[in-house]
């Protein structure tokens, strides 16, 4: 044990850039995870919504919702990110660090988690919402109350999976300059053929991945009343 902590101590570019390359993936998923909450969400909710059998049926709306939806999930994550270098360079001024891989990590991840949701409220007791209509409820006051606050375990751990997610995709946009763990791996383990560089950074991954499931797992069992 004591010798490697001495080899993995003695590595210039772990010592150097892994805390670093940390710090820019959690900064990374971090953010993009914060916008796929706040932009996933409310998008999950409208596709239940306006759904043949939702609240407030809109079958053209859930037409056009369910193809986009549907065609960015189906894009391979690493070509998506490629194909949007253009619109990040518009909206960040570059397309190189973690700041910019941010567009393309909430773009790929937002359908993902929207589908989540929307699966997680579809779950909820068709009896409780139609009670909650028969008191009078608006449409708002039913999503709200009714079908976020029983489906909050779900969408909890649904947001976990998506953060998990996030993290694997992070290390995806290594390869293309986004900096974090994946760059890490990738130029100084692989391509400058230095094992202990490499697996020092999956190592890292997976931790982070643990914890992040851990503590989702934990927070989805604390709502959950049933």
């Amino acid at each position: 044990m004591g010798e490697l902590w001495a080899e993995l101590t003695s590595n210039r570019v772990i010592a150097g850039m892994l805390p670093t390359a940390t710090a820019e993936t959690l900064q990374m998923v971090g953010l993009s995870a914060l916008v796929t909450l706040v932009v996933g969400l409310p998008l999950g909710l409208l596709l239940r919504s306006v759904a043949p059998d939702g609240l407030t049926p809109n079958r053209p709306v859930s037409a056009v919702l369910g193809v986009v939806v549907n065609v960015l999930r189906a894009l391979p994550f690493i070509i998506l990110a490629v194909a949007l270098i253009p619109l990040t360079r518009a909206l960040v001024g570059t397309s190189l660090g973690w700041e910019a891989a941010v567009v393309p990590l909430s773009i790929g991840t937002i359908p993902f988690f929207a589908r989540l949701v929307e699966t997680a409220v579809r779950d909820v007791a068709a009896g409780k919402v139609e009670a909650a209509r028969v008191m009078g409820s608006t449409t708002a006051t039913v999503v709200s109350q009714v079908l976020v606050r029983e489906a909050l375990p779900s969408i909890v751990s649904a947001f976990t999976v998506t953060v998990i997610s996030l993290i694997g995709f992070s290390a995806m946009v290594g390869a293309i300059g986004a900096g974090g763990l994946g760059f890490l791996a990738i130029s100084y383990g692989f391509q400058r053929f230095d094992p202990v560089v490499l697996y020092t950074s999956v190592v890292v991954i997976v931790v982070l991945v643990t914890v992040v499931q851990v503590a989702g797992d934990a927070l989805a069992r604390r709502l959950d009343h049933r």
